[in-house]
């Protein structure tokens, strides 16, 4: 009896659901391709669920980082030093990702019989000077409906800005509306994560049933994959402890190893969660305590990174892209290239600090440069890993920004 009433407690983590999934996904896909029919549908719903989410999940949290900002002059030096440490790690995080799957080209060579063609994706439609152009949205509401990010997340960084500049009435009313409206997005967009397992279930076997009986394409794609996992972990272990500590070194003249043993709980957390708003009251607490950071900058600097700073996911996003492209057939143009960066920084920016945020995200750099959703399945397989090493080196860049600013205000560190 009490072995039954352990059992009925016991509740796997979803981290185990979801790698449980795609393993049976897999083995579906390998042994029961004939019926592979009638799990697609479960698939199919999952990435509807995402995108559902998507716009109004980044277009929320945009408009409440930015606005969060405030008038006072000391908070805007603060956001302003804040904003440039999280803007040049993401972005020098995306320009290694892109150097490392170009060198590479794990996507080469790989022949999958995919649904959609090179002739169906409008990645090189429009040159480069368009698409620039094409950020300013004629009309907000059509690039929704059309999930058309890039004109999303430029309109809900200005309107962000302007609350910023309302009277102070305007100002709170919009700033707890918009705070209201992350909050629900967050709970629908966990409401869809809940259903991963199944929904990746369905993807996978669906995308390994149709390689049934080609062992060769299955090696080739499994053989591939690996190199992919491989630069996606390479890249963020090189950027965590290479180009992190090292522009830590040279703006504290302080050791980065020493408050990464101060901080060793909350990246633990975030590593084995895959979620950065997990290990936030943890950071909150350490940074303070241990690392001697104020109450006032912590409390700004590490909650808005939880949405703002993603250099882990944007290097995840700009490879992941890169790869389904190689997988197509597509030659990205350099101009193209730029795009992929531009939107994996923007959306970084958007990114709910949840476990598989970085899938959903993953999602607003596909569309921007046309490619299809579909892509998505191709990487599922070593999602939950990557995500754990990603969200780590997320939130280790939320805390030495924070150490950083600190530093530069003229605040004691303990170390």
């Amino acid at each position: 009896m009490k072995l039954l009433a352990s059992l009925r407690k016991f509740k796997l983590a979803l981290h185990w659901q979801i790698l449980i999934g795609v393993l049976l996904g897999i083995l579906f896909g390998i042994f029961a391709h004939d019926y592979i029919a009638y799990t697609k549908w479960a698939g199919d719903l999952f990435l509807r669920g995402l995108k559902m989410v998507v716009i109004p999940l980044v277009f929320s949290a945009l408009v409440m980082g930015v606005s969060s900002v405030g008038k006072a002059a000391d908070l805007g030096r603060i956001a302003g030093k804040t904003f440039a440490w999280y803007i040049v790690t993401t972005l020098l995080a995306c320009v290694l990702g892109l150097v490392l799957v170009n060198f590479f080209k794990p996507g080469l060579n790989v022949a999958l019989p995919l649904h959609e063609t090179v002739t169906d994706i409008a990645a090189s439609e429009n040159s480069f000077i368009d698409q620039i152009v094409a950020i300013v949205p004629d009309n907000i509401f059509q690039a929704m409906a059309d999930g058309n990010m890039l004109p999303v997340i430029f309109f809900a960084i200005l309107f962000g800005f302007f609350i910023n500049t309302a009277p102070e009435k305007t100002h709170k009313l919009l700033g707890d509306v918009f705070n209201g409206i992350y909050e629900v997005m967050i709970s629908m967009t966990f409401l869809v994560i809940r259903f991963a397992p199944i929904g990746l279930f369905g993807v996978v076997s669906n995308m390994v049933g149709e390689q049934a009986g080609n062992t060769e394409a299955l090696a080739t794609l499994f053989g591939s994959l690996g190199i992919y996992a491989a630069i996606i972990a390479g890249g963020c272990i090189l950027h965590g402890l290479l180009t992190i500590p090292g522009l830590f070194k040279v703006l504290t003249r302080k050791n980065p190893f020493t408050l990464m043993k101060m901080m060793g709980t909350a990246l633990l957390t975030a590593f084995t969660t895959a979620s950065s708003a997990a290990s936030l009251p943890i950071a909150l607490q350490d940074i303070q305590e241990k690392a001697g950071v104020s109450r006032k900058i912590a409390g700004f600097s590490l909650p808005l990174g939880n949405t703002v700073n993603m250099n882990g996911t944007a290097l995840f996003e700009c490879v992941t892209a890169i790869f389904i492209a190689q997988v197509y057939g597509i030659d990205l143009s350099l101009g193209q290239q730029v795009i992929v960066i531009l939107t994996s920084l923007l959306a970084a920016v958007g990114s709910a600090g949840i476990p598989l945020a970085g899938l959903v995200m993953l999602a607003v750099v596909l569309r921007a440069v046309g490619l299809p959703l579909e892509g998505i399945g191709l990487v599922l397989v070593v999602q939950q890993p990557l995500d754990m090493i990603r969200t780590a080196v997320n939130v280790w860049g939320d805390m030495t920004g924070a150490a950083i600013v600190a530093h530069s205000e003229g605040e004691e560190l303990k170390f």
